[in-house]
């Protein structure tokens, strides 16, 4: 938890509406960019951050301070997608797994973190919207929040072996959207480690 949330929590419950608004700048971007990791789509993205904010709010009293408060806002963020997900009924496109072994992962990881390092940052997006929601939402909260396996599993209501589990098969999807998608020119551009790890 950042180290003063509790205090506009606080405040908040105490009938402050400007500690909350405090609280919605500090998260608004992370509840965005997760909502738009499993909407898909702009609008519902934003719909869905807007949704995420009120079920915050009218339930802030509920929040018991056992995890970090990032940890549960991203777990409101995660249902409320899954609810609309629900409500939408959307076919989530999926993407062939090739044998990947464990070498060619390790490979990836390290190609993944030079794209980053280097600001590849549209690319990376590119792929990452291609994955199914539940990937890419466990990408994101993983590799771009650098959330730990127990943490997740706090958002996401499952075992960390399994969070693990899901995480292994989500790269290998990215690494052959990676390999799918990406313009050579990405690729020999990184002087043939992506090439090595696709």
């Amino acid at each position: 938890m950042t180290t003063n949330d509790q205090v506009y929590i606080d405040k908040i419950l105490n009938g402050d509406m400007h500690a909350f608004s405090i609280l919605v700048d500090r998260y608004k971007d992370l509840v965005y960019s997760l909502s738009l990791r499993m909407m898909k789509h702009k609008e519902e993205a934003e719909e869905v951050a807007q949704d995420t904010f009120i079920k915050v709010y009218r339930s802030l009293d509920k929040f018991k301070g056992d995890s970090k408060f990032s940890t549960w806002i991203y777990k409101v963020t995660y249902n409320s997608c899954l609810d609309r997900l629900k409500k939408n009924k959307r076919q989530q496109a999926t993407v062939t797994i090739d044998a990947f072994t464990e070498h060619k992962l390790k490979s990836l990881e390290t190609a993944f973190d030079l794209m980053a390092a280097v600001e590849k940052k549209s690319a990376i997006e590119a792929c990452l919207d291609q994955l199914p929601s539940e990937d890419s939402f466990l990408i994101t909260l993983y590799y771009f929040e650098e959330q730990s396996l127990e943490e997740i599993s706090k958002v996401v209501g499952l075992k960390p072996n399994n969070i693990k589990v899901k995480l292994f098969r989500a790269r290998k999807k990215l690494a052959t959207i990676f390999r799918l998608q990406l313009d050579n020119d990405i690729l020999e551009s990184y002087g043939g480690t992506l090439r090595t790890a696709l």
